[in-house]
């Protein structure tokens, strides 16, 4: 034990555990020594040797004593380990001259106490008691020279106390470094309890959700967050992504990315859901869609079994919402200004290069005549946009047969951009109706033509249009084309106002559409999805996703 520096308060523990089986040790030590010592078997009859049979019955007792003031009064710790040593040295040395000294071989019994002074005494009590043994033993043989004039084994005490130094010096090191080690230990799990509760506390105020999973999609742990995105009640641990229907999104991305590493975000749609709709006893329930982005990251577990991987969610559908509410803050106080100062010049300039159109038939003045009545009607179309979602669109929803509604709009659409029958391919609707305004419902799907149409190959079949439904049973239209798709960066901000990637677009067309959504009890939104029949060589595909919350 280290006697310079102060010990930790798990330091003190293990002192003392230590001293008190020392004492219990000590109590079986003496008992055998009263049977060995005190007790003759060599003549074929029990025989009591008075001097040792005392001396070793004093120092039972002795130990009996010492081993109950340990454990009942833990106070003086080194006065108690000092008094026990002192009767160690003091037990064995009678022993040892009631036994006849150095031939008698019980010096080695000097290494008990003195092994223990050297675990649990600083390093110059051990020495000193290594001191007093050494004395004793070469005091002892000179003693025998003087009185009995015989020559003593004088080379064996010598031994014997060289070894007892050694033993001390050795036990007294080793001791200590284990001391350290374990003081060392107690404090790299104080900082490890310190740093989970940090981590317990950051992770339930953390506003991203956070779940923890297996290879199979188990849930094990998650925050707070994480349940409310979800929907969930108590904890989020013990299911399957793959038992809930409406985590069906997520245990889709999950897989995918377990199949495939990367960095990269998903975006994920988790439609309303109620209790009992899952397996493995998940509680819960979400009245609307949240829309989440998904980020995986793979835990570093060394190479054992039962890989786990966290996924980081983040409700993204408030940070879209804030973004719109932030651009139509600004954009209301230009719609008034927009519908007077360029609303009537715009017109005026339109209706003068119609003029100009019909005197000016060069191949140069048709050319520029045509830029500038193409960019008027740009300019104007924004125009009647703003004007419109400055006007809140009043739905008037009545029942909307989707087969004979989509026939007529796949037709019209058709005629309009010169394309083939075959290039705009229709599912199965079969009876499926929705409750939506027609005029709306036009209105969002030719947006969503137009945008497809740009983006897609021509061939055969290059878009599709087909209804479906949702792991709650609920009824969706999907229109899908097999052109590059949308990058998760561009996702970001898609139904964003005046957001756009096209220099011939508005950024205005999908925030409309979504807000006709909207207001007719439906939702547009942008998904991946997992299929064997997606279009081109991808499995995971996106897809314009219509969700009519009112139909089933």
């Amino acid at each position: 034990m280290a006697g310079s520096r102060p010990l930790s308060a798990e330091a003190r523990v293990t002192l003392w555990r230590s001293l008190q089986t020392f004492t219990v040790t000590r109590v079986v030590i003496a008992l055998v020594l009263l049977l060995y010592l005190g007790l003759d078997l060599d003549s074929g009859r029990l025989r009591i040797d008075p001097v040792n049979a005392e001396t070793c019955i004093a120092y039972a007792a002795a130990a009996i004593l010492f081993a109950l003031v340990a454990a009942r009064w833990q106070r003086r710790y080194l006065v108690q380990l000092g008094v026990q040593i002192a009767t160690d040295l003091a037990a064995i040395s009678l022993l040892y001259l009631a036994s006849g000294g150095m031939r008698s071989g019980l010096g080695i019994l000097y290494l008990f106490p003195l092994a223990g002074a050297a675990i649990l005494a600083p390093l110059v009590l051990a020495l000193f008691s290594a001191s007093v043994a050494t004395l004793f033993l070469l005091l002892e043989s000179v003693w025998q020279l003087v009185l009995h004039e015989r020559e003593p084994p004088l080379v064996q005490a010598g031994m014997y106390g060289a070894a007892f130094f050694a033993c001390v010096l050795l036990v007294n090191r080793l001791a200590a470094r284990l001391l350290g080690q374990e003081e060392l230990a107690s404090r790299r799990g104080t900082d490890l309890r310190v740093q989970q509760s940090i981590n317990q506390i950051v992770i339930a105020d953390v506003g991203d959700g956070i779940l923890v999973a297996d290879d199979e999609g188990r849930i094990h742990t998650g925050n707070p967050a994480a349940r409310r995105m979800l929907g969930l009640e108590g904890k989020a641990e013990g299911f399957r992504l793959q038992d809930v229907p409406a985590f069906e999104p997520v245990a889709a991305a999950y897989m995918a990315w377990l199949s495939a590493p990367g960095e990269g975000a998903w975006f994920e749609t988790i439609k309303p859901w109620q209790e009992g709709e899952g397996a493995g006893g998940v509680r819960g329930r979400r009245d609307q869609p949240v829309h989440l982005k998904l980020r995986f990251a793979r835990v570093d577990t060394e190479g054992q079994a039962g890989g786990r991987s966290v996924i980081f969610m983040q409700d993204v559908s408030a940070i879209e919402n804030q973004a719109q509410q932030l651009k139509l803050a600004s954009m209301g106080r230009l719609t008034a200004s927009i519908a007077h100062e360029v609303r009537n010049p715009l017109s005026a300039i339109g209706h003068a290069t119609a003029l100009l159109a019909e005197d000016l038939h060069g191949p140069a003045e048709v050319r520029l005549l045509k830029i500038v009545g193409d960019n008027v009607a740009r300019v104007n179309r924004m125009v009647e946009d703003i004007l419109q979602l400055s006007r809140k669109a009043q739905p008037n929803g009545e029942p909307v047969p989707l087969a004979h509604f989509l026939a007529e709009l796949k037709a019209e659409f058709c005629e309009i951009h010169g394309l083939e029958g075959d290039i705009v391919w229709l599912g199965e609707a079969g009876d499926a109706t929705v409750r939506f305004d027609p005029l709306h419902l036009h209105e969002v799907l030719l947006n969503l033509l137009n945008n497809a149409v740009r983006y897609a190959s021509r061939k055969p079949g290059s878009i599709r249009i087909f209804p479906s439904s949702d792991a709650t049973g609920r009824a969706e239209l999907h229109v899908q084309d097999d052109g590059p798709g949308i990058t998760p960066e561009v996702r970001a901000h898609l139904f964003e106002p005046f957001y756009t990637t096209s220099s011939k677009g508005t950024g205005l067309g999908l925030y409309l559409a979504r807000e006709l959504c909207l207001n007719n009890d439906a939702k547009l939104d942008y998904e991946y999805r997992f299929d064997q029949t997606a279009l081109g060589p991808r499995k995971a595909t996106g897809r314009f996703v219509i969700s009519f919350l009112n139909a089933k």
